[in-house]
């Protein structure tokens, strides 16, 4: 799988509804799609860091799809999550590589709007608190800037090889197509 994707491109209506039948909800916050499936919906939008309300949203890069997801919530399960912290602890070059992951994710965000004094995302940058969160960021940046975010890339099967998760048809019964990225509130 190509995961490359220069910057995140401007939500469609599609992309929008799309996104709602991934979720089951009407999506968040959303300002992008930074990155897309091989089947071609999106798999990782980029999220606004406050909501609509102005409550702070760290979450800069949030995965949509949910065969990915449940991919990745079995390798959370399977302990993958602990077994990176312990590495963290043990291997100090991969500690000051995903410190750098964690630096990039919060210039990622800052570009967008500055939420000092919050986190980065996913236990960035001294522990492993959420895998969702560092494949987002492996897909929407690339391969290269998080190390436990590709690596945990290439633990998954490959999701996107049954076809859409979200068939165009349903994604445009979900509904919400007449929805904007700029209009709705976070992920």
């Amino acid at each position: 799988m190509d995961i490359s994707q220069d910057n995140p491109a401007p939500a469609t209506a599609a992309d929008v509804a799309a996104v709602r039948a991934q979720l089951g909800r009407p999506p968040r916050g959303l300002r992008a799609v930074a990155h897309r499936c091989p089947c071609g919906n999106p798999d990782v939008v980029e999220t606004r860091p406050r909501l609509e309300d102005g409550t702070p949203f760290p979450t800069l890069y949030y995965l949509t799809c949910p065969r990915a997801a449940s991919a990745i919530g079995t390798l959370e399960a399977d302990g993958v999550m602990k077994a990176m912290t312990a590495r963290l602890a043990e291997d100090p070059d991969l500690a000051a590589a995903y410190r750098a992951a964690h630096e990039d994710y919060i210039a990622r965000r800052d570009a967008v709007e500055v939420l000092g004094g919050f986190p980065s995302a996913g236990g960035m940058p001294d522990r492993v608190k959420c895998l969702h969160v560092l494949v987002g960021h492996s897909l929407a940046a690339g391969p290269g800037v998080n190390p436990l975010g590709d690596e945990a890339l290439a633990m998954l099967p490959d999701w996107w090889a049954k076809g859409p998760c979200v068939p165009p048809q349903d994604a445009a019964d979900a509904g919400g197509a007449e929805s904007t990225a700029t209009g709705e509130e976070a992920s």
